[in-house]
């Protein structure tokens, strides 16, 4: 019943709406969806060295 926050990340880069990831995942919401993007842009605040 888990999917990686890297797979729901490739499903969007790769075109898929959030509507299409429900339909195929239904046991995400459209939060968890919310909460995979949250999760990627906190890992990319990173200063610049």
């Amino acid at each position: 019943m888990r999917i990686r926050v890297k797979d729901v990340l490739e499903l969007l880069a790769a075109g898929d709406s959030e509507d299409a990831i429900l339909e195929d995942y239904p046991y995400l919401g459209r939060e968890d969806i919310r909460a995979c993007l949250t999760f990627a842009a906190a890992l990319t605040d990173q200063e610049r060295l």
